[in-house]
């Protein structure tokens, strides 16, 4: 099995080691606190955005997509939803704290930028496949992860979902998020 396909169809999974890392080491300090809260709010608006215009297709577990999403966050960077992912699980780190927090948000980072350079990678050849020259074009013009400081514009012009669709596709991940600050303050609280 390519070990690509493993981290696509179970990317919802993989991140329970790192998120029971963060809890087991968490030792929630004042200083990160606001920066943490500002990157998780940042990466769930990201993700809400990115979902607004890709839709629930982005749940799947096989790897491909109806159209080429080129508008909205995807003008600035071709994966929105993972610099989203990476933002809020950083902003995570930074909440529940430990007492080496940059080996912590340095460990998160990584596990990330690796997982998402294996998934993307798997998913650009298929889209290379799909969608040919408009995916070749795409991909020259908007970076994977770092986005461009302007919209690239493309012919692509759907019209976002509306916010109440957009958070019913979002639902889990605002669940998982809760859950992982839930047991945060309650690791704190009782096993401190």
């Amino acid at each position: 099995m390519d070990i690509r396909n493993f981290f696509f169809k179970f990317r919802s999974f993989t991140p329970i080691p790192i998120g029971l890392m963060i809890i087991y080491f968490a030792r929630p300090t004042n200083a990160y606190l606001p920066l943490g809260v500002t990157l998780l709010i940042c990466g769930e608006l990201i993700r809400i955005w990115a979902v607004s215009y890709a839709g629930g297709e982005t749940r799947t577990r096989n790897v491909g997509a109806p159209a080429l999403c080129s508008s909205g966050p995807y003008a600035f960077v071709r994966n929105p939803l993972y610099v989203g992912n990476m933002l809020m699980y950083v902003g995570i780190v930074l909440i529940a704290g430990a007492a080496n927090i940059f080996l912590m948000v340095a460990t998160t980072f990584s596990f990330f930028l690796i997982q998402y350079s294996l998934i993307i990678s798997l998913e650009e050849e298929t889209l290379d496949n799909l969608f040919g020259e408009n995916y070749v074009e795409y991909k020259k013009n908007v970076p994977a992860i770092f986005p461009r400081l302007s919209r690239w514009n493309s012919n692509d012009n759907r019209t976002p979902a509306s916010l109440g669709k957009t958070i019913k596709t979002e639902k889990r991940t605002l669940q998982n998020v809760f859950l992982v600050l839930l047991l945060i303050t309650a690791r704190v609280q009782y096993f401190t």
